[in-house]
């Protein structure tokens, strides 16, 4: 089937320049219904302060068109920004989603950073959780959750009419896949998900989280599968799984942590909240000076 047959939501980015994250509005062409994808709070981890100007513009948009929040939808717990979703919610309404997987992020972090028994890992803290497979309404648009991990254990794509919302699971075609060596990744499971999305008809428009612009060509945010069958360098043209855990995993281990993961995680897990006050009513993060190895 052709996603021609499908309707065509109105995709609207927001380009966060500092954590180098795209979220999106995703709106019904019907009505006035639309949803959030992956919003950034905006975190200032040497100072300790936290602005909104990122979500500010999104509710702005919001509110200048007169639109209805249905869903804010995160694509897994992200490791280079915090959810700004919880903020938005405050102030337009609508349900946090994610993975019901989330309970296995929880249990992972909760023991990395020595978490109490205050700390749900129930999922509780989002309001829907969805299984692979999973439908939604934002209007006249129908949504479909489909379970897409390896880059993390509570990785979705979310398909939204003629679109699909895939996190990190891909990047531009140039760009390539995303990376498999964080807790409870796995670089066989990043390949067998990202040929689940690839198996999606060749003109479904594909909306990725993060462009870092290889060879310092312009920003981009929007692909097809028809695209990444074609050109992406990492799963293209016919790469088989062997030579993809291969080549992922000797480039893992080249990279970094982002800037942001310890803050991130933390409050991600729960649903873009921050942990709770102590007893002089400040809030703070925890920094494991073990590293992000998990507590047995």
């Amino acid at each position: 089937m052709s996603s021609h047959s499908l309707l065509s939501p109105e995709v609207t980015p927001f380009f966060d320049n500092d954590s180098n994250t795209f979220s999106y509005i995703v709106k019904d062409p019907t009505s006035n219904a639309c949803a959030i994808v992956d919003s950034v709070l905006d975190f200032n981890y040497a100072a300790g302060e936290v602005q909104c100007d990122s979500a500010d513009k999104i509710i702005a948009y919001i509110q200048e068109k007169s639109l209805s929040l249905k869903y804010l939808l995160e694509t897994h717990v992200h490791a280079d920004h915090l959810s700004a979703a919880p903020y938005i919610q405050s102030c337009l309404g609508g349900k946090i989603a994610i993975s019901q997987h989330i309970v296995e992020i929880q249990e992972t972090f909760g023991k990395t950073f020595n978490e109490g028994t205050e700390f749900e890992r129930d999922g509780s803290q989002f309001d829907k959780l969805l299984t692979d497979g999973d439908k939604y309404n934002i209007g006249a648009l129908e949504g479909q959750a489909i379970y897409t991990p390896g880059h993390t254990p509570a990785c979705m794509t979310y398909i939204i009419g003629d679109a699909a919302f895939v996190g990190d699971t891909l990047f531009m075609p140039d760009g390539g896949t995303a990376r498999a060596d964080f807790p409870g990744g796995d670089a066989r499971e990043l390949y067998r998900s990202i040929k689940k999305v690839l198996s999606l008809p060749t003109d479904t428009r594909l909306f990725i989280c993060h462009d870092y612009q290889p060879n310092g060509r312009e920003l981009q945010f929007m692909t097809t599968v028809g695209d990444q069958i074609n050109a992406n360098i990492h799963v293209g043209q016919g790469i088989n799984e062997d030579e993809f855990v291969t080549m992922r995993q000797a480039r893992d281990a080249t990279l970094s942590m982002p800037r942001l993961i310890l803050p991130a995680l933390q409050v991600n897990m729960r649903a873009g909240h921050f942990p709770p006050a102590e007893d002089n009513e400040v809030t703070y993060l925890k920094v494991p000076v073990a590293g992000l190895k998990t507590t047995k």
